[in-house]
């Protein structure tokens, strides 16, 4: 019996069902070929003389083909498997199913109503090792799941974007696209772990967080990863890029209370452990939807198989547009922009259960002005407990490209770019380096405290809104921090806004000391803290009435400018938030370049439930006069 099919786009990924269905003849037969453009009659040699043309309702009634196969533009997806149900054709619709979770539902009714099938192509889903998986989980292989784990990485040439006109885009002359790295060229890695963890349906997801970026100059994202977290609690973690060095084969781990099992989903290889390495049957899922409509077979990949996947693309459909990576960050040298050590960033990512600006690395939390990337924010830093680990921004760029931050200088290697710094917040050192002691100096005391990210409430290319925990391990957090963080243009240069609130969590008044308060003169330092870069040339510092650090350290002056030859800042604090003139500046320039508040110059600063300062800073290209300065910090 042969099967009459007709093939909905024969260019692209299309030709390869040319090559399926070459491989399958006679049993099915190509009856017709749907598409807006003509189609190579060599790429047709020993299929026969299918019809052509770009109306698939007519084309189906005519040839009386029984399976449509869609291989088109994933906008495209839901109206077209909507024609052929209609024209009482089953389907096989590649992956992704549809561009939006709306169109999927529309396209799930429409199949059910016809009583067709639609399959999904989804190839990976067509292996035994699938089910090999699932089964070595119910057998208590590895104890009991405790997430799971995806990483892939591919590299892409420059052309990969611009082989049709909805390459890397998330939306096309109104209309939804979403092709982006796990939407689709890593679509099946997320619904092959959706498949492991039994998370297919789409009433089995919770809740999704996105994290997209892009290297290359597109829309979409190139380099992506997400958490999902299903209704029995479970956490899946995928993280994939398009901009490795090299091939990498992508893989789902599994994550037990008593080991792994690592499934490389495009060689159906599954591994316990470091035990050997099985390899299992795939099945094509052409001849399974053949099948079914022949003799009743089941379905590998239903769409209802389908939704928990689809849920998960809604998510990334919605979320902020993708944000840029720096090109600093970036080897350009070949064809298409390469992340230097991506391949291992993902690979911690499935290992640790953990998104990309979780590992700490800076460019997951950029902050763009006008497309440019001008900041970059670390939130979990590999520092020892004594440089008081926390996030901070860093580098921190002029419009110009001018590096304005520093991190970690020899002469204190605690000083972290741009953040917020206490000395002794109820008697822990969220400062780092060594605790002043009264009548004895600094001292190395074993007293230092943690600002621990917890979550980003908001996130978008201009900024953000974190949650902290101030906490020395092992201990009760002392206090909760909400912080917000943000960029914005200037007439000259940029602005970041920089904005927090201590929520006290101890249930009685907190004190905030500094080494002046325990009798340092002077040393009035803790903070909002600007470390500036150590090669600096000719740093000075001024106000609107005053110029030098021995008159502006200890001020209260509305902004205070610190300038060198490449580049000039100008702060100014929140007057929401501080109280009368503000907090008193802290200032460095002979010993090294830097600028804080104070927020216990030389008295304690006690407080209750809470305590909320901000700042603003205008970042500028060049040496600033006071004129210049003085029109900024009106501005800000």
């Amino acid at each position: 019996m042969t099967t009459r099919v007709v093939l909905a786009g024969a260019h692209g990924y299309g030709s390869h069902y040319l090559d399926r269905l070459r491989r399958l003849a006679p049993d099915i037969e190509l009856a017709g070929i749907c598409d807006v453009r003509p189609v190579d009659p060599a790429s047709l040699a020993g299929l026969g003389t299918p019809e052509f043309s770009a109306d698939l309702a007519g084309l189906l009634a005519r040839t009386g083909a029984r399976i449509a196969i869609l291989a088109t533009p994933i906008p495209t997806h839901a109206e077209l498997a909507l024609a052929a149900l209609d024209a009482g054709a089953h389907v096989l619709v590649e992956k992704p199913t549809a561009a939006t979770l709306a169109d999927f539902d529309r396209m799930e009714r429409a199949a059910a109503k016809a009583g067709l099938a639609c399959q999904v192509g989804f190839q990976s889903l067509g292996s035994a090792a699938v089910p090999a998986v699932r089964e070595l989980v119910a057998s208590g292989a590895i104890g009991r799941v405790t997430g799971v784990g995806v990483a892939g990485s591919w590299p892409r040439p420059a052309s990969y974007f611009t082989r049709s006109a909805w390459s890397g885009r998330r939306r096309l002359d109104g209309a939804d696209v979403v092709d982006g790295a796990l939407t689709n060229p890593f679509a099946h890695a997320l619904a092959t772990a959706l498949a492991v963890a039994g998370a297919e349906d789409r009433d089995a997801i919770a809740s999704v967080e996105a994290e997209l970026f892009h290297a290359n100059a597109i829309e979409s994202d190139d380099t992506s990863a997400v958490r999902i977290i299903t209704v029995s609690g479970l956490p899946i973690v995928a993280a994939v890029t398009l901009c490795a060095a090299e091939r990498d084969e992508p893989y789902v781990l599994v994550h037990g209370e008593r080991g792994r099992i690592r499934l490389t989903y495009t060689t159906d290889e599954v591994q316990v452990d470091d035990g050997p390495v099985r390899r299992y049957e795939r099945t094509d899922l052409l001849e399974n939807l053949v099948e079914h409509v022949r003799s009743g077979a089941g379905l590998l990949v239903p769409i209802q198989r389908t939704g928990g996947f689809m849920r998960v693309m809604e998510a990334i459909r919605l979320a902020p547009d993708p944000l840029p990576i720096a090109e600093d960050h970036q080897d350009r040298s070949g064809d298409g922009p390469v992340l230097p050590g991506i391949a291992g960033v993902v690979g911690a990512c499935a290992d640790r259960l953990a998104l990309f600006s979780e590992l700490g690395v800076s460019w997951a939390v950029p902050l763009a002005v006008s497309g440019a990337v001008v900041a970059e924010y670390v939130t979990r830093p590999e520092l020892p407990l004594t440089a008081a680990p926390r996030p901070y921004l860093h580098p921190v760029r002029t419009l110009g490209g001018v590096v304005v931050t520093e991190e970690r200088p020899e002469d204190h290697p605690h000083h972290l770019g741009a953040g917020l710094a206490v000395t002794d917040l109820g008697g822990r050192n969220f400062w780092g380096g060594r605790t002043y002691v009264r009548d004895q100096g600094p001292t190395w005391l074993d007293d230092h405290g943690v600002q621990r990210h917890v979550s980003f409430a908001g996130r978008d290319a201009t900024g953000f809104t974190e949650t902290l925990l101030w906490e020395r391990p092992g201990e009760k957090p002392l206090v909760r921090e909400e912080r917000t963080v943000r960029a914005a243009p200037l007439s000259r240069g940029w602005a970041l806004r920089f904005a927090f609130t201590l929520r006290n969590l101890t249930g009685r008044p907190l004190t905030v000391r500094s080494s002046a308060t325990k009798g340092r003169a002077g040393a009035g330092y803790g903070g909002f803290f600007w470390r500036a870069p150590v090669a600096s040339r000719r740093v000075r510092v001024f106000t609107a009435s005053a110029e030098g650090e021995s008159r502006v350290h200890g001020s209260r002056a509305p902004w205070l400018a610190l300038a060198s030859d490449d580049w000039t800042l100008v702060f100014a604090q929140d007057r929401v938030f501080a109280q009368d003139s503000g907090d008193p500046w802290f200032v460095r320039v002979a010993e090294y370049p830097g600028v804080g508040t104070a927020l216990a110059w030389d008295t304690p600063l006690e407080f209750g439930a809470e305590l909320s300062r901000g700042v603003a800073v205008a970042v500028a290209d060049g040496r600033l006069s006071a004129e210049q300065a003085a029109a900024l910090a009106a501005e800000l």
